[in-house]
C-alpha cells in the first residue's frame, strides 16, 4: 500500500546544515516510462551541499529536494515501463528528490542492486560510478596501461576512480590530505598516494613518470591546479574537470596546453538527459556491474545518518575527514 504522503528531507532556505528540515510531501507518481522507488538509502554528496547553499539550483522540472541518487524497491511502475516489476530492487540515479521516502525516476536511469549489496551500499553507487565512467572513461578515454591522476582520492569520487581505473589496467596516481587518507588510497590500488599538504603533486608524478607525466587526469579542485595539471600531464593528455573547491577562475599558461597538445574538458551531469544518463548506466551494467557483484570494486563506505539527520551527514562531509561515502538510511 502507497501512502498519500511522505517524510522529505527539504531546504528551508539557502543556509548551513540545520536548515535540512523533514517535511511532509506528496508522494510522486510515476509518468510515462517511469517507476517509483521505495527509497531504503540515499547517498549523499557534494552537489546536495552546494543546492542546500542555493548554489547548484535543480534544472528544470527536477524535484527541489536534495538527493541525486537512491536505493529501494519498486513501489509502481508508469506506462510503458518495460523492465521492472514492483518490488524489484534498484539502484537509481536521480536528478534530486533522493532524501525522500518515495523518489520518481525513469526506468533507464535505474540498475538492479548487485548481488549481495544491501541498500545503504548499493545507494552509493550511482552518483560517482555514473560520473567516474563518463568522466575518466569516456570523455577521457583512459586505456589500460596509461598512467592516471585523481585529485582527492579518497572522496566517494576519488575512491571509485581509483578502483575502476586500477581493474581496468591504468596505473593510478591520487592526492589526499593526510597520512590516513593516503593509506586508504594505496589500499585501493593507487600506485602511489600524495599528501598535497607535504608534497608537491607535480613533483612527484615527473619523477613516478620518468618525467613523462600522466595521460588523464580527473580535477575536482581548478583554482591554482589548472596550472599545475597541465606541468603534471603528458603530451597529448586529457585533463577533466568535474569540479571547482578550490576556486572557478584560474591562471594558467596556455602555451603548454599547445606544446603539450592537452586536451582540457569538463561536465556535469546533473543536467543531462534521461537519455544520455541512460547511455552510461548500459555501459555500466555490460562493463561494471560484474565487477561490482564480483566485489572486485565497491563503494567504500565512510558513515550512514538516519533520513531525519540528513545535517549530520552534511557536516560530516563539509568538515572533510571522511573517506568514501556518505550515505542515509530511509528505513
Amino acid at each position: 500500500m502507497i501512502p498519500e504522503v511522505m517524510t522529505a528531507i527539504a531546504i528551508s532556505e539557502p543556509g548551513n546544515p540545520l536548515v535540512l528540515k523533514p517535511e511532509r510531501r506528496p508522494v510522486p507518481q510515476p509518468g510515462e516510462g517511469e517507476i517509483l522507488i521505495r527509497v531504503r538509502a540515499a547517498g549523499v554528496n557534494r552537489p546536495d551541499v552546494l543546492q542546500r547553499k542555493g548554489a547548484y539550483p535543480p534544472p528544470p522540472g527536477a524535484s527541489d529536494l536534495p538527493g541525486l541518487e537512491a536505493a529501494g524497491e519498486v513501489a509502481a511502475v508508469g506506462n510503458g515501463v518495460t523492465r521492472w516489476r514492483v518490488g524489484d530492487g534498484v539502484a537509481a540515479l536521480t536528478a534530486g528528490g533522493g532524501y525522500a521516502e518515495y523518489v520518481v525516476v525513469h526506468e533507464t536511469n535505474a540498475l538492479p542492486i548487485p548481488h549481495g549489496f544491501t541498500f545503504t551500499e548499493a545507494a552509493a553507487i550511482p552518483e560517482t560510478f555514473f560520473t567516474v565512467w563518463h568522466n575518466v572513461f569516456q570523455r577521457g578515454g583512459l586505456k589500460a596501461g596509461e598512467d592516471f591522476l585523481v585529485h582527492g582520492g579518497s572522496s566517494g569520487i576519488g575512491t571509485t576512480a581509483i578502483q575502476l581505473a586500477n581493474a581496468f589496467g591504468a596505473r593510478v596516481f591520487t592526492t589526499a590530505g593526510s597520512e590516513e587518507k593516503c593509506l586508504a588510497c594505496v589500499s585501493l590500488g593507487a600506485t602511489r598516494a600524495i599528501n598535497y599538504r607535504e608534497e608537491d603533486f607535480v613533483r612527484v608524478v615527473k619523477e613516478e613518470t620518468g618525467g613523462k607525466g600522466v595521460e588523464v587526469i580527473l580535477d575536482m579542485v581548478g583554482g591554482d591546479y589548472v596550472d599545475r595539471n597541465y606541468h603534471a600531464a603528458a603530451v597529448e593528455g586529457r585533463i577533466v574537470q568535474i569540479a571547482t573547491l578550490g576556486g572557478a577562475k584560474a591562471t594558467a599558461d596556455i602555451s603548454r596546453l599547445m606544446v603539450k597538445r592537452l586536451t582540457h574538458t569538463g561536465s556535469t551531469l546533473r543536467p543531462r538527459s534521461v537519455e544520455f544518463k541512460a547511455k552510461i548506466a548500459a555501459e555500466l551494467e555490460a562493463k561494471v556491474w560484474p565487477l561490482l557483484a564480483a566485489r572486485k570494486v565497491q563503494p567504500v563506505m565512510d558513515m550512514i545518518f538516519p533520513l531525519t539527520e540528513a545535517w549530520r551527514a552534511h557536516e560530516r562531509m563539509e568538515e572533510g575527514e571522511h573517506i568514501g561515502k556518505i550515505v542515509l538510511d530511509v528505513f
